[in-house]
């Protein structure tokens, strides 16, 4: 009798025929490449939820919570002060009133953006100056409530708007879009770099995020201002800003990068995309922003970006160092924990050359 010919009819035998245990299925499964793309699926879909959430909560139906607004005491009317309750009424109680003595002074106030209106009465009626360079949807809210409350009250409204927007961005959203850039092209950057340069030490990484960050923000401003003409730009301030906020973002991707490894991502996308472009008031100004975002993206780098471009463009010589304060620590932050924990970072090389290295 001869025994069978075909392989698969022999009897298993030894540790090769057992069944795996859940365990050992358990720990072949993580170190296959299904794990990583089985996580992926979940948390793309997560992330396009969130990313869709975020953006509607915070742009689809602004409201107003509190907006600053100057009123001019002198001369003061009875008429006046009618038109400004009724006009907090209209806006449920929204308007945070500041009151100058003058005229002067209130501009000024507009000037440094600490109010987005000025209002003052006189022997004519109530005139009220907005600024649409300050926010368009709060100038517009703010001048259909001032024509509605003064044919309520049968006071004539004057409204000027003594800080419009340029031609070529009637909507105020350029500057918006330049600082979407420079964030999300900051920090896909720097995935290039951990890509398709994984050999680069520390310090070259970081003098390559510094160069697509300068020659990006010039190529964002040029093609804005000079080939579009969408937006006069003050070019150097806006290019060195624009350079600025890839560069922290780039930075803080490294960052996460080496605290998290490849999924890196799903904190850099949080902090710069679902939290800090929503509330950077670029899109929808922070007034007219859930008051929790309004206040936490001026501490965000995209927020910080707008605010930095928007004083550079609309009111030059009122420049504020806040923002460039904010974009500054994520940017030393992102970079000393790189630097510390740069031995986890994937990617590097060893600094002995080659040749020294097979001598050896």
């Amino acid at each position: 009798m001869s025994a069978p010919d075909d392989a698969e009819h022999a009897a298993p035998h030894g540790a090769h025929g057992r069944p795996l245990t859940r365990g050992q299925k358990w720990a072949a499964y993580k170190d296959s490449p299904y794990f990583p793309a089985t996580v992926l699926v979940f948390i793309l879909a997560a992330a396009a939820g969130l990313f869709a959430g975020s953006y509607t909560y915070a742009m689809a139906n602004p409201t107003p919570h509190r907006i600053p607004a100057a009123v001019v005491s002198r001369p003061a009317t009875e008429s006046g002060k009618e038109f400004v309750a009724a006009m907090d009424k209209a806006l449920d109680a929204s308007l945070d009133i500041h009151v100058f003595a003058t005229g002067a002074r209130a501009r000024e106030a507009l000037e440094e953006q600490e109010v987005f209106a000025i209002m003052r009465a006189g022997d004519r009626g109530v005139s009220l100056d907005v600024a649409s360079a300050s926010g368009a949807a709060v100038a517009q809210l703010l001048a259909e409530s001032a024509v509605k409350v003064g044919a309520e009250l049968g006071e004539p409204v004057a409204v000027r708007d003594i800080k419009p927007l340029q031609r070529g961005d009637p909507r105020g959203l350029a500057l918006f879009y330049i600082s979407l850039a420079a964030v999300i092209i900051g920090f896909v950057g720097a995935i290039q770099l951990s890509v398709h340069a994984r050999a680069l030490i520390p310090l070259e990484r970081i003098a390559f995020t510094i160069g697509y960050s300068l020659l990006g923000g010039f190529a964002i401003a040029a093609v804005v201002d000079w080939w579009l003409g969408a937006v006069d730009l003050p070019f150097f301030e806006s290019w060195m800003i624009l350079a600025f906020t890839m560069f922290t973002s780039g930075m803080v991707f490294s960052m996460f990068n080496t605290l998290m490894g490849r999924w890196a991502m799903i904190p850099t996308w949080g902090v710069m995309v679902l939290l800090g472009n929503p509330s950077s008031g670029g899109a929808v100004s922070w007034p007219l922003l859930p008051s929790v975002l309004g206040h936490i993206g001026r501490w965000l780098p995209p927020g910080a970006s707008v605010n930095a471009q928007h004083t550079a463009v609309y009111y030059q010589g009122h420049q504020r160092i806040f923002p460039y304060l904010v974009l500054g620590a994520w940017a030393v932050v992102s970079c000393t924990v790189f630097w510390v924990w740069r031995h986890r970072h994937p990617g590097g090389r060893d600094h002995m050359p080659q040749h020294a290295a097979t001598a050896t």
